[in-house]
């Protein structure tokens, strides 16, 4: 068997204005043989492509893969080229390969498309042909609608947020193409939308009731004779689309019938527990949330993490600026991005002392710049392979990085964006999250992972950047609000 792949994904915020572009996505490119070298044994879903197809002794026929994170829609010239890239090279290989695995996110979108991942799978189908099995790995945050089944032959989604099962989705969506291509099994998909929609930080897949419904999901097709998998996907809210919210794909043996029971089944119990899983009760406001936390570090045994889950582009100010105001001493506030103050410190060199602006800067709502005096303690470029469980062995390169100690604060800036989701943010740098009484992290589910074990309190403040926890408050144009909840009724 011969086998192509390719991948191309982003988690696109609509509200923000920043476009991420080809010259972005090229950044974090690798493509033909050094795709396979780069993605081989880490927990990515290419990764758990590899891993399939090297144990079955396929032949792989790598294409390109590259994403962008979560971040500004991508430039219509960069998902044009990336569709060119592959359609072309699919094209020129079609006759020799027996399938196509793809990885994908399912939230990607563009200045003038609301579902490019759909696009792409057609396009896709376009050049293999009608019969071509084409399998799709997907982010448990998609967003999906019946579209995307009509050209991929089965798709799977992460069944955890954090995003621990990367690898594990790529394995499923690989057995599946290989059973499919042996004539063990015929997959046929049935999709279900409940109409229900929640901000990312109440998609963790660690809280009830959701994760007995992720839990069911796995268990099912292990009971269900001609059940192959189940894959629930919270969506991504802060994309502004007609099929944002919660879908769920049963795929089956021939059987869509059963496929569409299980599914139907799944987003009715979904729809039925909305407002369980909407948590607003797990939300403190900034002044508050803030005030609680220091008074709280002072006799924790561990750190406090305040999430300031609202931010999308790793620079929100808000959090920082309050526990200034407040006089907050022994905080870490790990990889903000500003290029230009990354810059500036790396320019100085580590040991001298600088005034900066910091943060705020990638729209009106992130908070503005907050200015801050600190010894550079790092000063230079950064690159790793991430050592925690999600995207583990994956490479980074964060560019011009500096570390910048206030005496109260540590601060790290980068020109890359990255989130902070596990110690890396302090390795790197030759500490530990322990060091520090509280800690400011900007995701929303994904360092639940590693930081839930060794945090004292998770404490989630509200910030009135792109990612807010009240859905209702964001300017949509084309989510059909009227049935979806939370807007046919608020939480």
């Amino acid at each position: 068997m011969r086998i192509a792949i390719a991948g191309f994904s982003l988690e696109s915020v609509s509200f923000l204005l920043n476009e991420t572009t080809l010259a972005d996505f090229k950044a974090a490119e690798t493509a033909g043989p050094a795709m396979v070298d780069a993605h081989r044994g880490t927990n990515t879903t290419i990764g758990g492509f590899i891993t399939v197809c090297e144990r079955e002794g396929i032949e792989i026929v790598p294409i390109v893969a590259t994403e962008g994170g979560a971040a500004g829609p991508a430039s219509d010239e960069a998902f044009e080229h990336y569709v060119d890239v592959i359609c072309g090279e699919l094209k020129a290989v079609a006759k020799s390969i027996d399938g196509v695995l793809l990885s994908l996110h399912g939230a990607l979108t563009t200045p003038t498309r609301l579902d490019p991942d759909a696009e792409l799978v057609e396009r896709v189908r376009e050049v293999v042909g009608p019969t071509m099995p084409v399998m799709l790995g997907l982010d448990y945050h998609g967003n999906l609608d019946e579209r995307i089944l009509k050209s991929a032959t089965a798709l799977f989604g992460y069944h955890y947020s954090p995003h621990i099962d990367k690898a594990a989705t790529g394995e499923r969506a690989a057995r599946c193409l290989v059973r499919t291509l042996r004539g063990e099994v015929r997959p046929v998909c049935a999709l279900v939308k409940p109409r229900v929609m929640v901000p990312s930080i109440f998609s963790a897949t660690s809280l009830s009731p959701l994760a007995d419904i992720v839990a069911e999901s796995i268990a099912l097709p292990e009971e269900t004779d001609g059940l192959i998998d189940i894959s629930v996907f919270a969506g991504f809210s802060y994309a502004d689309v007609p099929n944002c919210g919660f879908s769920v794909v049963a795929v089956a043996d021939g059987d869509r019938d059963l496929a569409g029971r299980i599914a139907k089944s799944l987003g009715d119990r979904i729809w039925e527990l909305r407002r369980q899983l909407y948590k607003m009760e797990m939300v403190h406001d900034l002044e508050s949330g803030v005030a609680k936390a220091i008074a709280k570090a002072k006799t924790a045994k561990k750190p406090i993490v305040l999430l300031e889950h609202a931010d999308r582009m790793n620079d929100s100010t808000y959090v920082l600026r309050e526990l200034i105001r407040q006089g907050a001493e022994g905080v870490a506030v790990p990889f903000l991005w500003d290029p230009a103050a990354a810059a500036k410190a790396v320019a100085a060199g580590e040991g001298a002392t600088i005034r900066l602006e910091v943060g705020g800067h990638s729209s009106a709502r992130a908070g503005g710049p907050v200015p801050i005096e600190g010894k550079v303690r790092f000063a230079g470029d950064l690159a790793f392979r991430v050592g925690g469980p999600m995207n583990r062995g994956s490479q980074v390169r964060l560019g011009p990085t500096a570390l910048i100690d206030t005496g109260a604060i540590s601060i790290s800036l980068t020109t890359v964006p990255w989130t902070a989701i596990d110690e890396d943010a302090f390795v790197q740098f030759g500490m530990r999250a322990a060091d520090f009484r509280i800690i400011v992290l900007r995701s929303k589910t994904h360092f639940r992972a590693v930081y839930e074990p060794i945090s004292e309190e998770i404490m989630i403040i509200d910030t009135p950047d792109w990612g807010p926890a009240d859905l209702t408050t964001l300017p949509y144009r084309h989510v059909p609000l009227a049935t979806t909840f939370p807007f046919t009724e608020r939480a």
